[in-house]
């Protein structure tokens, strides 16, 4: 299955011409465009609330930005490495009502907080608060796109968790720049069109947003703090409604979409565990980019090459990885430690190169059994050589095969966050019940807050 040149999963515009406070309306316009029952009703409740916040303003526009799963792919998209990724029918709605300035008014309204901040290059966003990504979006913004450029005023509500590993802050990062293109029309412009040629381009290009690199002649800025690729993004625009999608990253590189046992559903365990990329946090997951980073820099002063990233060195010969193991050994590299730089080597060769393709292949072919080992041999190495992984977490995915589950994993940049489980519909809510027990038996504190729920991939876009 190949994705189509138009949008994936984000639903750009809501092809419903009624009254947002309709949540009758709304709902059966989200299920005309792909949503299941539930997840349509929950849309046309964020609608109806976000709506209320604006009040009632002409030429309003709709958007939905869905999160993500990461199925496979543990931090490999940043080193040119692959995942397999699904749109969740959770996410975010905006409401977005243009403005004759350049002002921007961000009401998030699961908080009752509002940002209010210039449409401008200059723009210095806030660190360690939600406002830091609509902020650096719309400094990009006016830093990429010359001439006049307008403002907005714009409601938004989830029923995303929130840092919790569904890339909540990747879909407030896409949704600000539809946002932004909606009342600006960017996508006509020529910086956009020299640059942006597909959906894939632009999640390539909403990834350099985030994370502060240039993307073609679109100059990059110093992005959220972190350094991460463009998977979520990918995931979030391009991924195909029913299926798993394998994507290879830097540049984005559809690979093949696999389709979801009609028989299975993914459910979702939020760990309770927040995986903030703020100040600890945000250190633990910058070190497993740089761990990569620092890798290639060994590899760039011993063989004078300019291989861009990690999968690029390795596909240069079939013995590069042994090349590089050796140079590990035996020149020092000033941040890291050989054993913790060989882990993560022996980590993304096999996540990206050996479990992800094998993944792919069982599930292609319904083997259901081979789909789960894989699955538990990329759990295993995030706990033993990735190390991002906490108690929860571990104890999640470890409770979920247990109950039955076909294969289970956690996902996102770790420290926190989620897990997921493929279980059958018969089985569901029986196994969502008992899961959540055995969780809050073992962790009673993260239990209280953890959240528990299904999903299946989303619907694409209109």
């Amino acid at each position: 299955m190949e994705p189509s040149d138009s949008a994936g999963s984000a639903l750009k515009h809501l092809d419903y011409d009624g009254p947002l406070a309709d949540r009758v309306g709304v709902k059966r316009a989200l299920c005309a465009a792909g949503l299941g029952d539930a997840a349509a009703r929950s849309k046309g409740d964020l609608f109806h609330r976000a709506a209320g916040v604006l009040g009632p303003r002409a030429n309003v526009h709709a958007l939905f930005v869905p999160g993500r799963v990461e199925v496979l792919g543990k931090h490999t998209d940043y080193a040119g490495g692959r995942s397999m990724v699904l749109a969740a029918e959770q996410g975010i709605v905006l409401v977005v009502a243009p403005r004759d300035d350049r002002r921007v008014i961000v009401h998030a309204t699961d908080r009752g907080e509002t940002a209010d901040f210039e449409l401008a290059a200059e723009l210095v966003p806030r660190q360690g608060h939600w406002s830091n990504y609509p902020m650096t979006v719309a400094r990009r913004v006016a830093r990429n796109f010359a001439g006049k450029l307008r403002g907005a005023e714009i409601a938004m509500a989830s029923d995303l968790p929130p840092a919790a590993g569904m890339s909540s802050s990747s879909a407030l990062v896409v949704g600000m720049f539809l946002a932004l293109d909606a009342v600006n029309t960017l996508a006509d412009r020529p910086e956009y069109k020299d640059n942006v040629k597909t959906p894939v381009d632009l999640a390539g290009y909403l990834g350099t947003v985030e994370n502060g690199q240039s993307f073609g002649s679109l100059s990059g800025d110093r992005g959220v703090g972190t350094f991460g690729g463009s998977e979520d993004h990918t995931a979030i625009l391009c991924a195909a409604a029913g299926h798993v999608s394998q994507y290879s990253y830097c540049p984005v590189r559809f690979e093949r979409a696999v389709a979801i046992p009609p028989t299975h559903r993914f459910a979702i365990a939020a760990s309770g565990v927040v995986a903030e990329k703020t100040a600890g946090a945000l250190a633990q997951y910058n070190a497993a980019s740089r761990r990569a980073a620092a890798l290639a820099e060994l590899w760039h002063r011993a063989t004078q090459r300019d291989d861009p990233h990690l999968a690029a060195i390795l596909a240069t010969s079939p013995d590069a990885a042994d090349q590089l193991r050796q140079l590990v050994r035996h020149r020092a590299q000033e941040e890291f430690g050989a054993d913790s730089l060989l882990a993560r080597l022996d980590h993304f060769i096999a996540e990206t190169n050996e479990i992800i393709p094998q993944a792919g292949d069982a599930l292609a072919a319904g083997d259901l059994e081979a789909f789960g080992t894989q699955v538990d041999r990329s759990q295993r190495n995030a706990q033993r050589l990735l190390g991002n992984q906490v108690p929860e977490t571990v104890f999640l995915a470890a409770a979920a095969r247990r109950l039955g589950a076909a294969a289970a994993s956690s996902f996102g940049a770790g420290f926190g966050g989620s897990v997921w489980a493929l279980i059958e519909h018969c089985r569901l809510d029986e196994f969502l019940a008992h899961w959540r027990t055995a969780y809050e038996q073992r962790f009673p504190e993260p239990g209280s807050a953890a959240r528990f729920f299904s999903t299946t991939a989303g619907l694409p876009r209109a």
